[in-house]
C-alpha cells in the first residue's frame, strides 16, 4: 500500500459519464486519498483503489460502463486482488441483472441476484437512514450508529453467497425500507455500498477513510 511509503493511498474514480463524481472526488480527497477521475486503463490498473460511481437507471449505466469497458476494468482489478468500491448504482450493477420499469438488463455478475424496484409505499427511499452492520465489519468500524444517506428506488433484497471459511465470508450490510436490502457489501478485494457516503457527512468520510486502509 502506498501508506507503507508514506504517501497518500491513490484512487481512480472511474469516468464512464455517470453523475456526481465531484463530490465522490472530493470525498475521498477529504479522507486522504490522492484521486484521479479517469477513464485511461492504465491509470484505473495502477491506482491503489477504484471507486465505481453509479447514478441513475441500471440500464444506462451498464451501458455507460460498456462503452469505456469499464466492466472489462473491473474485472481486470479483481482478478488481481485490487480493492474496488461502488456506490449507489455502482453497487446495483454488481450483482447478476436488474430489472427496473420492466426492462431486465445484465449487470456485471460479481455477485449473483436481482436489483428490482423496493416494495414501499413512499419511492424513491430518499434521506438518511440506519443499517444493520456485522459487527467485524471494516467498512463501518467506528460508525456502525451513524445515520447514511440514500437516494434510491431500486436494492437488492436476498443475499446468495457464502464463504468457505470464516476468513472468506462476505460481510453484508442491511437497511430497511418498505422491506430489508443490502445497504453495503465487503467481498475480497470489491465493496460497495447503496447509500452515498459522499453525501453522508463525516460518517461517509470515516467509512472511506475505512476503505482505504483495507488497501
Amino acid at each position: 500500500m502506498s501508506a507503507a511509503t508514506g504517501a497518500r493511498p491513490r484512487v481512480a474514480v472511474l469516468d464512464y459519464g455517470s453523475g456526481n463524481v465531484h463530490s465522490a472526488v472530493k470525498a475521498l480527497a477529504a479522507a486522504g486519498a490522492e484521486v484521479e477521475l479517469t477513464r485511461d486503463p492504465r491509470a484505473v490498473q495502477e491506482a491503489d483503489g477504484l471507486l465505481v460511481p453509479g447514478v441513475g437507471a441500471f440500464d444506462a449505466v451498464m451501458q455507460q460502463l460498456r462503452a469505456v469497458r469499464g466492466d472489462e476494468l473491473i474485472d481486470r482489478r479483481l482478478a488481481g486482488g485490487r480493492p474496488v468500491l461502488g456506490i449507489c448504482v455502482g453497487q446495483q450493477v454488481m450483482f447478476a441483472r436488474g430489472i427496473e420499469r420492466g426492462q431486465e438488463t445484465e449487470g456485471l455478475d460479481q455477485w449473483p441476484g436481482t436489483v428490482r424496484e423496493l416494495r414501499a409505499p413512499v419511492l424513491p427511499h430518499m434521506g438518511w437512514n440506519t443499517v444493520d452492520a456485522p459487527a467485524d465489519s471494516r467498512l463501518f468500524a467506528g460508525i456502525s450508529d451513524e445515520r447514511f444517506y440514500f437516494v434510491h428506488s431500486n436494492a437488492a433484497t436476498e443475499w446468495e453467497i457464502e464463504g468457505r471459511s470464516a476468513a472468506t465470508k462476505p460481510r453484508v450490510t442491511w437497511a430497511e425500507h418498505g422491506e430489508r436490502f443490502i445497504a453495503a457489501v465487503e467481498n475480497g478485494p470489491l465493496s460497495a455500498t447503496q447509500f452515498h457516503p459522499e453525501k453522508s457527512g463525516e460518517a461517509g468520510i470515516q467509512l472511506l477513510r475505512n476503505w482505504l486502509a483495507t488497501f
